[in-house]
């Protein structure tokens, strides 16, 4: 029987919509909620943006990321994708998907391939970390990890530094990995630096079992992601990768994580040009 409280609601009709909304707030329990963050800047060519984009479609759909997948505490994942450049491009290529069968995986990878990638100016990793990680914020999903699996083919040129954006996401409970693109091409590759993966070592990722897995030839992407993936839905980092300090916090060398912004302020000056 209900009883009434003093404003003659049902107390029974009250406890039925907090437990509502608290099942709505909890959602779908998945092993991991993971956002593909992907790199869309001028300093890849046309080319290499859609190598980029058929890769991750094969790595996405790939036996070995779905069994992994299947492996999980709850046998499934939710994962969405999107494209960054400039502070202020986000767009989003593959909505929230709950991903538990190889059917999941093909029709997310579908969704991949079904798009055009378009090269934007500038690279802000820092945009795409916030824009990443309030994507996570605003999931609806009960995930017992949430990871920012960010690519990238140069160091952070606009926006607020790089390593901000990492330690307010990591502060928050996310972790954050990195594919350092480790390429030459398209228009802005004067604003790469050799270093990327060192660079993306400690300045952009952080957060419990971090790691990087750089990419020196295109033809090695799809096994990269793959192998990424499969990492990051296992919550396992790579043997050989050392353990990950965020902030620079390091017994070694100090590092700019502004050398982004340094060698952009360089080339204005030298060219006064905008690409």
């Amino acid at each position: 029987m209900c009883r009434f409280v003093t404003l003659r609601f049902p107390f029974c009709a009250l406890l039925g919509v907090f437990l509502a909304l608290s099942s709505a707030k909890a959602g779908e329990q998945v092993d991991v909620a993971l956002v593909l963050a992907v790199d869309v800047s001028r300093s890849m060519s046309p080319e290499e943006l859609l190598i980029q984009r058929k890769g991750y479609a094969v790595a996405v759909s790939s036996p070995d990321v779905v069994r992994a997948i299947e492996l999980g505490a709850y046998g499934r994942i939710a994962m969405m994708m999107f494209e960054w450049a400039n502070d202020g491009h986000a767009r989003e290529i593959v909505e929230w998907s709950v991903i538990e069968n190889q059917a999941d995986a093909l029709g997310f990878a579908e969704k991949i391939l079904a798009d055009s990638t378009y090269g934007q100016r500038r690279t802000s990793i820092s945009g795409a970390i916030r824009h990443a990680a309030s994507l996570l914020r605003e999931a609806t999903y009960s995930a017992d990890r949430r990871v920012i699996d960010i690519s990238g083919d140069g160091p952070n040129n606009q926006g607020t530094p790089v390593t901000l954006a990492r330690d307010a996401a990591v502060e928050s409970g996310l972790v954050i990995n990195g594919l350092p693109l480790m390429t030459k091409g398209g228009v802005g590759f004067q604003f790469n630096i050799p270093d990327l993966d060192e660079y993306y070592r400690r300045c952009v990722i952080g957060g419990p079992a971090s790691f990087v897995i750089p990419v020196n030839d295109w033809a090695q992407f799809p096994e990269a992601v793959r192998r990424k993936l499969i990492l990051e839905i296992g919550g396992l980092m790579p043997p050989e990768v050392p353990k990950i300090i965020p902030a620079q916090i390091t017994f070694g060398e100090p590092y700019d994580c502004l050398v982004g912004e340094r060698i952009w302020r360089q080339m204005r000056e030298q060219y006064f040009w905008d690409q």
